[in-house]
Protein backbone atom coordinates (compact mmCIF):
# COMPACT_ATOMS: atom_id res chain seq x y z
CA UNK A 1 0.00 0.00 0.00
CA UNK A 2 1.65 3.24 -1.08
CA UNK A 3 1.97 5.97 1.42
CA UNK A 4 0.32 9.31 0.97
CA UNK A 5 3.67 11.21 2.59
CA UNK A 6 4.81 13.88 0.39
CA UNK A 7 8.22 13.53 0.82
CA UNK A 8 8.01 9.89 -0.38
CA UNK A 9 10.28 10.00 -3.56
CA UNK A 10 10.02 6.82 -5.90
CA UNK A 11 12.51 3.96 -6.26
CA UNK A 12 16.02 6.09 -8.13
CA UNK A 13 17.05 4.85 -11.01
CA UNK A 14 20.53 4.38 -9.45
CA UNK A 15 18.83 2.20 -6.47
CA UNK A 16 19.00 2.86 -2.78
CA UNK A 17 19.37 1.22 0.50
CA UNK A 18 16.80 -1.54 1.56
CA UNK A 19 16.18 -3.98 4.76
CA UNK A 20 19.08 -6.74 5.08
CA UNK A 21 19.22 -9.71 6.66
CA UNK A 22 22.62 -11.60 6.87
CA UNK A 23 25.95 -11.84 7.76
CA UNK A 24 27.73 -8.13 8.64
CA UNK A 25 31.55 -8.17 8.17
CA UNK A 26 32.09 -5.31 11.09
CA UNK A 27 34.79 -2.84 10.15
CA UNK A 28 35.86 0.32 11.34
CA UNK A 29 37.80 2.06 8.04
CA UNK A 30 36.42 5.62 7.45
CA UNK A 31 38.26 7.86 4.58
CA UNK A 32 36.71 11.03 3.45
CA UNK A 33 37.92 9.84 -0.64
CA UNK A 34 34.38 10.61 -2.04
CA UNK A 35 34.38 6.75 -1.89
CA UNK A 36 31.77 5.32 1.30
CA UNK A 37 33.64 3.63 3.95
CA UNK A 38 32.23 1.85 7.20
CA UNK A 39 32.72 4.35 9.76
CA UNK A 40 31.09 7.16 7.85
CA UNK A 41 27.61 8.74 8.08
CA UNK A 42 26.41 9.08 4.03
CA UNK A 43 23.67 10.10 2.22
CA UNK A 44 21.37 7.29 0.27
CA UNK A 45 17.91 6.75 -0.87
CA UNK A 46 15.95 4.96 1.73
CA UNK A 47 12.82 2.72 1.49
CA UNK A 48 9.97 3.35 3.57
CA UNK A 49 9.65 -0.38 5.47
CA UNK A 50 5.78 -0.04 5.17
CA UNK A 51 6.04 0.11 1.32
CA UNK A 52 10.24 -0.39 -0.37
CA UNK A 53 8.65 1.33 -3.51
CA UNK A 54 8.77 4.78 -2.25
CA UNK A 55 11.22 6.34 0.27
CA UNK A 56 13.56 9.32 0.71
CA UNK A 57 16.88 10.54 0.68
CA UNK A 58 18.51 9.89 4.57
CA UNK A 59 21.82 9.71 6.59
CA UNK A 60 23.10 6.49 6.90
CA UNK A 61 25.70 5.27 9.52
CA UNK A 62 27.62 2.47 7.49
CA UNK A 63 28.76 -0.18 9.89
CA UNK A 64 30.56 -2.50 7.76
CA UNK A 65 29.85 -4.68 4.68
CA UNK A 66 27.79 -7.52 3.61
CA UNK A 67 29.23 -11.03 2.20
CA UNK A 68 28.77 -9.18 -1.84
CA UNK A 69 30.66 -6.52 -0.15
CA UNK A 70 27.56 -3.81 -0.22
CA UNK A 71 27.54 -1.42 2.47
CA UNK A 72 25.86 -2.21 5.68
CA UNK A 73 24.09 0.62 7.23
CA UNK A 74 21.67 2.14 10.04
CA UNK A 75 19.44 4.81 9.21
CA UNK A 76 19.39 8.22 10.88
CA UNK A 77 17.23 10.68 12.40
CA UNK A 78 17.12 13.87 14.07
CA UNK A 79 13.84 13.25 15.59
CA UNK A 80 14.02 12.95 19.25
CA UNK A 81 13.24 8.89 20.06
CA UNK A 82 14.44 9.12 23.50
CA UNK A 83 13.20 6.02 25.75
CA UNK A 84 12.39 4.50 22.25
CA UNK A 85 15.06 1.12 22.70
CA UNK A 86 15.78 0.76 18.88
CA UNK A 87 17.20 4.32 18.98
CA UNK A 88 20.48 5.19 20.00
CA UNK A 89 21.47 9.09 20.56
CA UNK A 90 24.90 9.64 18.77
CA UNK A 91 24.93 13.62 19.44
CA UNK A 92 25.64 16.47 16.97
CA UNK A 93 27.88 16.08 14.39
CA UNK A 94 28.98 17.75 11.02
CA UNK A 95 26.33 15.55 9.23
CA UNK A 96 23.79 17.95 9.94
CA UNK A 97 24.41 21.95 9.38
CA UNK A 98 21.31 22.53 11.90
CA UNK A 99 23.39 21.17 14.53
CA UNK A 100 20.40 18.92 15.95
CA UNK A 101 20.87 15.30 17.70
CA UNK A 102 20.88 12.72 15.93
CA UNK A 103 19.82 9.47 16.55
CA UNK A 104 20.59 5.58 15.11
CA UNK A 105 17.62 3.13 14.47
CA UNK A 106 19.65 -0.19 15.48
CA UNK A 107 17.19 -2.62 14.74
CA UNK A 108 16.59 -2.16 10.78
CA UNK A 109 19.36 -3.31 9.01
CA UNK A 110 20.41 -2.03 5.76
CA UNK A 111 22.31 -2.65 2.57
CA UNK A 112 23.01 0.23 -0.30
CA UNK A 113 25.49 -0.50 -2.94
CA UNK A 114 28.39 2.20 -3.34
CA UNK A 115 27.34 3.41 -6.31
CA UNK A 116 23.66 4.17 -4.53
CA UNK A 117 25.40 6.92 -2.25
CA UNK A 118 24.86 10.45 -2.72
CA UNK A 119 27.36 11.57 -0.61
CA UNK A 120 29.70 11.56 1.87
CA UNK A 121 28.43 13.10 5.23
CA UNK A 122 31.58 12.84 7.83
CA UNK A 123 33.51 10.28 10.00
CA UNK A 124 31.70 8.61 13.15
CA UNK A 125 34.03 8.96 15.95
CA UNK A 126 35.72 5.39 16.62
CA UNK A 127 33.78 5.52 20.29
CA UNK A 128 30.65 6.26 18.99
CA UNK A 129 30.67 3.60 16.28
CA UNK A 130 31.33 1.16 18.65
CA UNK A 131 29.07 2.45 20.69
CA UNK A 132 26.55 1.51 17.55
CA UNK A 133 27.56 -1.52 17.00
CA UNK A 134 27.64 -3.08 20.39
CA UNK A 135 24.16 -1.64 20.20
CA UNK A 136 23.27 -3.35 18.07
CA UNK A 137 24.59 -6.88 19.43
CA UNK A 138 28.01 -6.49 17.47
CA UNK A 139 31.22 -7.19 18.92
CA UNK A 140 32.55 -4.91 21.55
CA UNK A 141 35.13 -3.74 19.65
CA UNK A 142 34.57 -3.83 15.66
CA UNK A 143 38.34 -5.36 14.05
CA UNK A 144 38.77 -3.76 10.84
CA UNK A 145 40.44 -6.80 9.48
CA UNK A 146 38.15 -9.32 11.35
CA UNK A 147 36.83 -12.03 7.98
CA UNK A 148 32.82 -12.75 8.02
CA UNK A 149 31.96 -15.44 10.54
CA UNK A 150 30.19 -18.59 9.14
CA UNK A 151 26.91 -19.12 9.73
CA UNK A 152 26.22 -21.55 12.81
CA UNK A 153 24.89 -24.61 10.53
CA UNK A 154 28.83 -24.12 8.55
CA UNK A 155 30.67 -24.29 11.72
CA UNK A 156 28.37 -27.28 13.37
CA UNK A 157 28.97 -29.33 9.77
CA UNK A 158 32.64 -28.33 10.25
CA UNK A 159 33.03 -29.03 13.46
CA UNK A 160 30.82 -32.54 12.98
CA UNK A 161 33.50 -33.42 10.46
CA UNK A 162 36.12 -32.90 12.71
CA UNK A 163 35.06 -35.46 15.04
CA UNK A 164 34.33 -38.08 12.34
CA UNK A 165 37.62 -37.71 10.89
CA UNK A 166 39.07 -38.57 14.29
CA UNK A 167 36.81 -41.99 14.73
CA UNK A 168 37.88 -42.87 12.20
Amino acid sequence: MPRSDSSADPVPDRGGAYDYEGPIRFEYSPELDRDADPGEIVWTWVAYQEDDAVGKDRPVAVIGRAHDDRLVALMLSSKDHAGDQRWISIGTGPWDRQGRESWVRRDRVLAVHAESVRREGAVIARATYDAIVTGMGGPAQAAPDRPPRRPARTRLMARLRTLTRRRQ
